[in-house]
C-alpha cells in the first residue's frame, strides 16, 4: 500500500480542519481501507465560542458522508470535555449516547456524529483515523487472529478484543490504551473490526495507517495469501433473464415489497459460488460489524427463498429472547444470494442499496478467500451478527426513515428515450423512485443520465436479437420488469396515399408496429413477474380516433398498435398485466417535429407555427412532461385497476370530440 499524500495538494489545505478533509479523502480513495461510508476520522481544535472562551472542539465525520468525498461541513463539532466526562461513567444506552452527542454539538447544522465519537475523544492524539482495512480484516478474523497480530505489529500498536460499537467499546479501548499505551504506540486494532491510527499531524496519523496496513499486507504476502489466483470458471451464455425475473419475485414475495436483484456472473463471482465449500465458509459472518448493517444477514445459497426465510425466522428466535430489548423481525429476506449459475446477486430495496451490498460482498469474498489461504476464515459468532443487526441505533434508524418513494423497488423500461416524451417519461420515473432501462437507436443514450439507476443502450427497436440482447442485459443489472412504455415511433413527411412508396410504408409499420409486437411478445413473461403486476402505457396518437389527410401510413400503424393493446389487455389480465393508452397530439418538443414537418402541417392547416401549437380546444401547448407525467401515473395505484383504456392528451381536439 502507498502513502497517497502529496505536499502540493495538502498545500491547498491550509488549516487544521482542512488537513483532516484532505487525509480523510486519501483514505476514502482506497477502497481496500475504506469502503461506502465505512470507517471514520475526526480532529481536536481549540476555537473561540460565542462568549470569546477557548474551547477544545472534536471534529468528527457525521453520519452520511464517505470520507472520499467529504467537505468541511461533513464533521460534527462536539465539545471535547463532556464527551471526555461521559468517558467515565459506567454505563451509558445507545439512545442516551446519541442524545448527549446531538446536544453538545456547536453547530446546528452538523450532520450527527459517529457512534464512535467517544472512542475518538478518549484517544490523547489531535488527528485520528479509524478504516476496515481489508488486510487488518483478513487477519482477525482467523482463528489465530490474535497471535498473529501480535507477532507483526509486537507493541506498536494497542490491541482490543471485539465487542459492539457504541459505549462499551469506547470505554474498553480508553481502558486497553490506558494498560497497553507507550511513547511508541502507532495506532490500535481492534479485532474483527478494523484499525486506528493517530498522531499529532494529519500527515504523520494518515502515513501511520498506510504503514500498519501495509504490515499486515506484506505478512499475507509472504504467507501467500495476498494474491488470489485467477478463477477457472465458464461464463454461462445462455439466456437467464426469466430466471432472474423469478427470484426476484419470491425475493419480493418474502420481503413484502418490490426489490432490486443486480446480478454478477463474473468469473470471481461464479468462482466462489461454485466452491465446494461455499457453504461452510460463506454462512461464517460477514467480514466487519459494519457489513452486518449493511447485507444485514448472511448469504442465501441458491434460489430457495422460502427455506432461507424460515431459517432466518428460526434464527431470530433463537437470538431474540436474549436481546435487552424486545425486538420486531425485519424483513427475511437475503440480500445476498450465491447461486451456482447466476453467480452473485445482490438485494436492494433501491439499486444504490443494491450495489452497496454487491461492493460490501465482493470485498468480502476477497478477505473470505485470503483468511482462508491463511489457514481459515472464522468471523463473528452468530450471537455478535444478530446483536449488531438489532442494533438499537440501527433500529432507531430504519424506524426514522420515511415512506419509500411510489416506485421504489421497481424497474421500467422506456423506448425511444433519448429525447421527447421518451426522455420525459424517463426523468417521470426516476423521479417516482423506479430503475429505469431506456432504450433508443441514439448513442446519446448512453449518457443521459450517469445515475446507478439509470441504463440506457442503444438499441435498433427493429432487431428482434438486439432487443433480447438488451432485456438480457437490464434484467441483469436490475432483477426483472414492472412497467414498459412504448414510446419509440417515426412521423414521416406528409405524403398522400396515391403517392406513399410501399418501402416508406413498410419502414413506418416496422418501427410503429412490428417493434411494439416484438417488445410486448419479448417482456410478457417478465411482466408476469411484477411483484405489483406488470404496467404497459402505449403511446399512441391522435391520429388513431382522428386521422388526417396525408398520414396514412403514420395513422393505420398507430390504430393497429393501439388495437394490439387491446388484444392484449384481454389476453394478459389474467397475468395480473394492465394496458392503457395515452393518445398525445401537437407535443412539438419532440424529435418527431422538425421545424420541416412542423411547417408542412401547419402550412397544411392553414395556421402560422404558433397557431398551431395551440390548435386545441383549452388553446394550450401541450409538452412531452405533460405526456410523461400522466404516463408514470397509469403505472401508479390511481389506474390499478384500469386496463385497455385509451386516454387523450391534445388540449382537446374538436375532431376527436
Amino acid at each position: 500500500m502507498k502513502s497517497l499524500w502529496n505536499d502540493q495538494e495538502a498545500s491547498q489545505y491550509p488549516g487544521e480542519l482542512d488537513l483532516r478533509v484532505y487525509t480523510s479523502r486519501l483514505l476514502g480513495r482506497d477502497t481496500t481501507l475504506v469502503l461506502h461510508g465505512g470507517g471514520n476520522t475526526s480532529v481536536k481544535i481549540t476555537e473561540k465560542n460565542i462568549l470569546g472562551e477557548d474551547e477544545t472542539l472534536l471534529y468528527v465525520k457525521g453520519s452520511g458522508w464517505d470520507l472520499e468525498t467529504i467537505e468541511a461541513a461533513g464533521f460534527a463539532p462536539v465539545r471535547l470535555n463532556h464527551m471526555l466526562a461521559l468517558a467515565k461513567l459506567e454505563t451509558l444506552s445507545d439512545p442516551q449516547m446519541v442524545n448527549e452527542l446531538v446536544t453538545h454539538m456547536t453547530r446546528a447544522s452538523a450532520p450527527t456524529s459517529s457512534v464512535e465519537t467517544i472512542l475518538h475523544a478518549t484517544l490523547p492524539y489531535k488527528y485520528v483515523d479509524h478504516t476496515h482495512a481489508d488486510a487488518i480484516v483478513t487477519l482477525t478474523n482467523t482463528a489465530a487472529g490474535l497471535n498473529r497480530v501480535k507477532r507483526i505489529y509486537g507493541n506498536a500498536v494497542v490491541i482490543v478484543p471485539y465487542i459492539m460499537p457504541g459505549f462499551d467499546l469506547a470505554r474498553l479501548c480508553a481502558q486497553a490504551y490506558a494498560e497497553q499505551a507507550h511513547k511508541d504506540t502507532l495506532g490500535m486494532i481492534l479485532m474483527n473490526h478494523g484499525i486506528f491510527s493517530f498522531g499529532p499531524t494529519a500527515k504523520i496519523a494518515y502515513e501511520r495507517m498506510i504503514s500498519l496496513v501495509t504490515r499486515a499486507e506484506q505478512y499475507l504476502v509472504r504467507r501467500r495469501a495476498w494474491s488470489l489466483p485467477a478463477p477457472i470458471v465458464g461464463i454461462p451464455n445462455e439466456p437467464q433473464r426469466l430466471e432472474i425475473a423469478n427470484l426476484r419475485r419470491d425475493i419480493s414475495a418474502v420481503a413484502g415489497f418490490p426489490v432490486i436483484l443486480a446480478t454478477d456472473s463474473d468469473p470471481n463471482s461464479l468462482a466462489f459460488a461454485c466452491r465446494d465449500d461455499v457453504a461452510v465458509i460463506s454462512q461464517q459472518g460477514p467480514a466487519t460489524p459494519d457489513h452486518v448493517i449493511r447485507t444485514k444477514r448472511l448469504p442465501c445459497l441458491g434460489r430457495d427463498i422460502d427455506a432461507y426465510a424460515a431459517a432466518y425466522k428460526a434464527y431470530f428466535d433463537e437470538y431474540a429472547p436474549t436481546a435487552k430489548e424486545p425486538k420486531t423481525m425485519l424483513d427475511p429476506a437475503p440480500r445476498v444470494i450465491l447461486d451456482h449459475d447466476l453467480g452473485l446477486c445482490t438485494v436492494g430495496r433501491t439499486v444504490k442499496d443494491a450495489a452497496i451490498v454487491r461492493d460490501i460482498y465482493q470485498h468480502t469474498i476477497e478477505v473470505i478467500l485470503r483468511a482462508t489461504a491463511l489457514g481459515g476464515w472464522q468471523a463473528l459468532p452468530a450471537k455478535d451478527i444478530f446483536d449488531m443487526e438489532y442494533w438499537d441505533l440501527e433500529q432507531a434508524k430504519l424506524r426514522k426513515s420515511g415512506k419509500p418513494p411510489q416506485f421504489a423497488g421497481e424497474i421500467a423500461l422506456v423506448t425511444g428515450a433519448a429525447s421527447g416524451i421518451g426522455k420525459a417519461c424517463v426523468d417521470a420515473l426516476l423521479a417516482r423512485g423506479a430503475a429505469v432501462i431506456g432504450l433508443d437507436i441514439n448513442p446519446a443514450i448512453t449518457q443521459l443520465y450517469k445515475r446507478p439507476d439509470f441504463l440506457g443502450m442503444v438499441c435498433d427497436v427493429t432487431d428482434e436479437a438486439a432487443i433480447a440482447s438488451a432485456l438480457e442485459t437490464g434484467v441483469r443489472a436490475f432483477g426483472g420488469l414492472d412497467m414498459l412504455i412504448l414510446n419509440a415511433g417515426i412521423f414521416p413527411p406528409g405524403r398522400r396515399i396515391d403517392v406513399l412508396p410501399i418501402e416508406e410504408w413498410r419502414k413506418v409499420m416496422g418501427i410503429n408496429l412490428d417493434a411494439n409486437l416484438i417488445l410486448m411478445r419479448e417482456t410478457h413473461p417478465l411482466l408476469k413477474h411484477a411483484p405489483k403486476g406488470g404496467r404497459v402505457v402505449i403511446i399512441g396518437s391522435k391520429n388513431v380516433p382522428a386521422p388526417g389527410p396525408g398520414a396514412a401510413a403514420y395513422s393505420a400503424s398507430k390504430a393497429a398498435l393501439n388495437q394490439l393493446a387491446r388484444v392484449a389487455a384481454l389476453e394478459w389480465g389474467k397475468d395480473g398485466i394492465r394496458i392503457n393508452s395515452l393518445h398525445p397530439n401537437a407535443v412539438f418538443d419532440t424529435g418527431i417535429w422538425t421545424d420541416e414537418v412542423l411547417q408542412a402541417r401547419a402550412k397544411h392547416y392553414g395556421l402560422s407555427v404558433k397557431e398551431y401549437k395551440r390548435n386545441n380546444v383549452l388553446g394550450v401547448e401541450v409538452t412531452s412532461r405533460d405526456v410523461a407525467e400522466l404516463a408514470a401515473e397509469m403505472c401508479g395505484p390511481l389506474f390499478a385497476k384500469t386496463t385497455a383504456a385509451q386516454v387523450p392528451v391534445d388540449g382537446g381536439n374538436e375532431r376527436v370530440i
